[in-house]
């Protein structure tokens, strides 16, 4: 990563105190636009130096997600009335081409955001932003909130994907933190060894980061959005940032963990998939998730698939046709929170 400063700029000023909105002016020279640039739009609430935590808000890390920009951008509705303690930066749709694309990926490079950390400099529009985000905002950060869905391809139980510190009292902090959102289900994930997420790099820079899942089919659901808001709400009050609110109380939060390779159901072949599950079942070891039909051949018998492991469905794939390598399913088993 170089050490040279972004090439992205801003007409935002993080350290003045007061509300702000502008944008991010992403760099992008192409065929119709020799000096264009994309605009990502952000705002700002600043109380001011030494009055509280800087949180950064997120959404639209993948394009085709929206209960993360829809709740983040009905917060923009009420920053200028609110008072509050630290800085809020909210950017609704951090990689805003794939948003504007409905897309996972964005159209003018390909590039998947949450994909691409540390990103790069001089490199192609999505990895300019990831470099952005590990450069300029995660320096200025002191938590860090990003909100997923499942998108086009995945429905995800809505979930709060959590990273707690190894121990002592910033772990106690961090729990807290996850209990006061109040998700219906709070779950550790484990990427397989996945490391170029903006999770990674949070914590690379020692930062508290908090992600969720919150729907999918790449919709806008209702119970899923409000889950957001209200977590949202509870969350910032908790942090001390927003006093005079009172949220609502939050519900007991499910505690499970994604165990390696064995919680992730995977296509060997292409074809038709037909699930024999559905979000939120509890499996057994063995238990056929589903058949796989040979477009090509639908005479011959289905290839069975069954799961490695008794879990709970967290997520389930929303497109029938797969190609190997695809992901089916992902399970997640009770934990212990502590």
């Amino acid at each position: 990563m170089s050490n040279l400063p972004s090439l992205i700029a801003t007409d935002v000023d993080f350290e003045r105190t007061g509300f702000q909105t502008g944008t991010l002016r992403l760099p992008w020279s192409h065929d119709r636009s020799a000096y264009g640039h994309i605009p990502i739009p952000l705002a700002v609430l600043n109380a001011g130096v030494g009055t509280g935590p800087t949180v950064l808000l997120t959404g639209g890390n993948h394009g085709d997600e929206y209960e993360g920009p829809v709740a983040l951008a009905k917060l923009l509705q009420r920053l200028p009335s609110m008072t509050i303690r630290g800085r809020l930066i909210v950017i609704p749709a951090l990689n805003f081409p794939a948003f504007i694309n409905g897309s996972r990926t964005s159209p003018i490079d390909r590039g998947n955001l949450n994909r691409l950390f540390p990103g790069a400099r001089n490199g192609q529009p999505t990895e300019m932003i990831a470099h952005y985000v590990e450069t300029e905002l995660l320096p200025r950060s002191d938590i860090v909130i990003d909100l997923h869905a499942g998108g086009a391809s995945f429905d995800h139980a809505p979930t709060l994907l959590a990273s707690p510190p190894a121990e002592g009292e910033r772990r106690d902090f961090y729990l807290d933190l996850v209990r006061a959102f109040g998700a219906p289900n709070t779950m550790i994930m484990d990427l397989l060894g996945e490391d170029r997420t903006f999770a990674a790099a949070a914590e690379r820079h020692g930062k508290l980061f908090l992600c969720g899942e919150f729907g999918g089919h790449a919709g806008c659901d209702a119970a899923n959005l409000a889950i957001v808001e209200s977590g949202l709400r509870r969350l910032l009050h908790r942090l001390g940032m927003t006093p005079e609110e009172r949220p609502s109380p939050a519900g007991e939060t499910r505690f499970l963990r994604v165990e390696g390779a064995r919680h992730y159901v995977y296509s060997p072949i292409g074809g038709v998939f037909e699930p024999a599950f559905a979000l939120g079942d509890r499996v057994r070891e063995g238990q056929i998730a589903g058949r796989l039909f040979d477009p090509h051949q639908p005479w011959q018998a289905p290839r069975e698939i069954r799961f490695r492991a008794g879990a709970t469905v967290m997520c389930i794939r929303t497109f029938a046709r797969v190609e190997p390598g695809d992901c089916l399913a992902l399970l997640a088993a009770d934990a212990d929170a502590n």
